[in-house]
């Protein structure tokens, strides 16, 4: 049976710019960069307090993503932080915006939603 999720899988449209994102503005971890040139395309590893956690690629010509957030296939990615004002702070003074913060009427938590550089839904939901 399933142990754990592995890694979530991005395509981004300007891999230098969704690099910075993940890495500078999110703080991921960079594990390892490949550049695969049968396929043009770049290969991110990327971490999260030491779980591998992202592959971010680049590929030539990729189609945008459809519409938002309600298209069929993964609707968003989340992630689970302590404090999501601080969070919301740091973000947005490194020119990421967010929406307003909402409260999980099952659990009674507080999340958001930002984008990352492709429009991708990120999601940051307080433990």
């Amino acid at each position: 049976m399933l142990n754990n999720v592995h890694h979530i899988a991005i395509i981004c449209g300007d891999y230098e710019r969704s690099k910075r994102f993940y890495s500078e503005i999110l703080g991921l971890e960079i594990i390892r960069e490949v550049y695969r040139e049968e396929r043009r395309s770049y290969k991110l590893d990327l971490s999260l307090n030491g779980h591998y956690i992202i592959e971010l690629f680049s590929f030539p010509d990729a189609p945008p993503r459809p519409s938002r957030p309600e298209a069929q296939g993964l609707r968003h990615l989340a992630f689970e932080v302590d404090n999501i004002e601080n969070v919301i702070v740091r973000l947005n003074l490194k020119g990421v915006p967010t929406e307003p913060v909402r409260t999980d009427p099952y659990t009674g938590k507080l999340f958001t939603f930002f984008a990352d550089p492709d429009g991708l839904p990120l999601e940051i939901y307080q433990k």
